[in-house]
């Protein structure tokens, strides 16, 4: 008996299947970088188009309360693949923190009952992989135009729009593997981090909307000290020159480090986009409230349109997914690494622990188990994402992990979660937010 038991276990653990038959499902996670949930048409956004992802919301579910434990880049990364809060993986802030690849993460899980795991794109936790069978990451943080990747053979730049790359080179690799085998792959965007350098395809996309400015945009910090010393206002520290491409001269613009990278033509089609844009600004001499507000409105263009090119490879995974009968049992995740300040508080970035920020856009799409159009209201933190997976392929999860399995709520989506959420931010570094930690519930905060 026992013996048949093993047998039994051996070929479940190299077929990929469960003991009992069914295979375990495929798992594509898309992670962006900054995408704020208000940008996002499936979250009411106002303005953002955002056809692809608002696909995998309506054949799957969203998530209208999903948060993020510590609201910056690396961070949210190391806590996707161990499930656990900073302070337990070790990786607290991008200035000092060094990822420990050595501990459990959910994708060693994986690869120990036969999965093909794969990252592609931004990962900002270093180039020490461990847990994936495959990489071809971005360095540090990427670049918009012509990035260099860093692989398993080594550094090799690659030409052309970084949103594109990621995705072809994501779905080369899925051309390339057994596709009989469950596979984990994710992909990671670089948009929309700053500097917000759209496709030069997508110029033009949204500059004719009128922005209304959000109510709080001239926030006076009352009775908030620490906020009124941050260095993220639109106003006082967004950068004329770095972070709306208003230099001296579109010439001089030619000059910065992100636009050297660029070939002749990719220059040409960007000098021939903002030189109108430059020249109208030079005429207008804006100064006070009225060239707040034109920042503010250029910011949004800028960054809605990086956006485009995302949504649009967003589709091109999808589909890839759908033509080769892949989508019934592959588990498909779309989430950003945190939220985003778009003009609230008069601020862009993250980091503090207000809603535009703490909270981030998940949605989620697998036939198999989610209804189309499921709405979940449950709070889950970016914490819970793994042991979800790992259960949802009756993995047994780490003795170490902190999230909670939110499949219970997958399958009864009026079902609570958790009752109250952590957070902790611990950078002193970058826009002099003071580091902090807070609970909120559904009444306190």
């Amino acid at each position: 008996m026992k013996l048949s038991f093993i047998v039994i276990l051996a070929l479940a653990l190299t077929t990929g299947r469960h003991a009992y038959g069914q295979k375990r499902p495929n798992v594509l996670i898309i992670i962006s970088d900054d995408h704020a949930y208000q940008t996002i048409g499936a979250y009411g956004s106002k303005y953002g188009k955002t056809p692809q992802i608002d696909r995998i919301a309506n054949e799957g579910a969203i998530f209208k309360n999903a948060f993020v434990n510590n609201s910056i880049c690396g961070p949210s990364r190391a806590t996707l693949l161990t499930g656990k809060y900073s302070h337990k993986n070790g990786f607290k802030d991008n200035e000092t923190s060094e990822f420990d690849f050595s501990q459990d993460l959910f994708v060693k899980q994986f690869q120990q009952v036969g999965y093909n795991t794969a990252w592609v794109g931004k990962i900002h936790l270093g180039d020490k992989l461990q847990g994936f069978n495959y990489f071809d990451i971005l360095v540090d943080q990427g670049t918009y135009f012509n990035p260099d990747f860093i692989s398993k053979q080594g550094r090799k730049q690659s030409e052309g729009y970084v949103s594109d790359i990621v995705t072809d080179k994501a779905l080369n690799w899925l051309d390339t593997i057994n596709q009989e085998q469950p596979f984990c792959l994710v992909i990671g965007h670089k948009a929309t981090h700053r500097t917000w350098m759209p496709d030069p395809a997508d110029f033009g996309t949204y500059d004719s909307v009128d922005f209304k400015l959000p109510e709080t945009f001239y926030d006076d910090y009352e009775s908030r000290k620490p906020a009124k010393l941050q260095e993220m206002s639109i106003d006082k520290d967004m950068r004329m020159g770095y972070d709306l491409k208003m230099f001296e001269s579109v010439e001089a613009m030619m000059q910065d480090g992100n636009f050297k990278r660029m070939t002749p033509a990719q220059q040409e089609k960007y000098i021939n986009y903002y030189r109108p844009i430059y020249e109208e600004l030079k005429q207008s001499n804006l100064t006070g409230k009225a060239l707040a507000e034109w920042k503010f409105k250029r910011y949004m263009t800028d960054y809605l349109n990086t956006a485009q090119s995302m949504d649009r490879n967003i589709g091109k995974v999808l589909d890839y997914i759908d033509s080769k009968q892949l989508k019934e049992n592959t588990v498909v995740i779309y989430l950003s690494d945190q939220g985003f300040y778009m003009g609230e508080h008069g601020w862009f970035d993250k980091r503090w622990m207000y809603e535009e920020s703490f909270r981030t856009p998940m949605v989620m799409r697998y036939p198999a188990l989610i209804k189309p159009h499921t709405e979940i209201n449950a709070k889950v933190v970016n914490a819970d994402i793994a042991p979800t997976l790992l259960e949802l392929a009756s993995v047994k999860k780490p003795k170490d992990i902190q999230g909670e399995s939110f499949v219970h709520v997958l399958k009864k989506p009026n079902k609570e979660h958790r009752k109250d959420l952590f957070y902790h931010y611990f950078e002193n570094g970058e826009h002099a937010v003071s580091p902090h930690f807070g609970v909120r519930d559904d009444r306190y905060k």
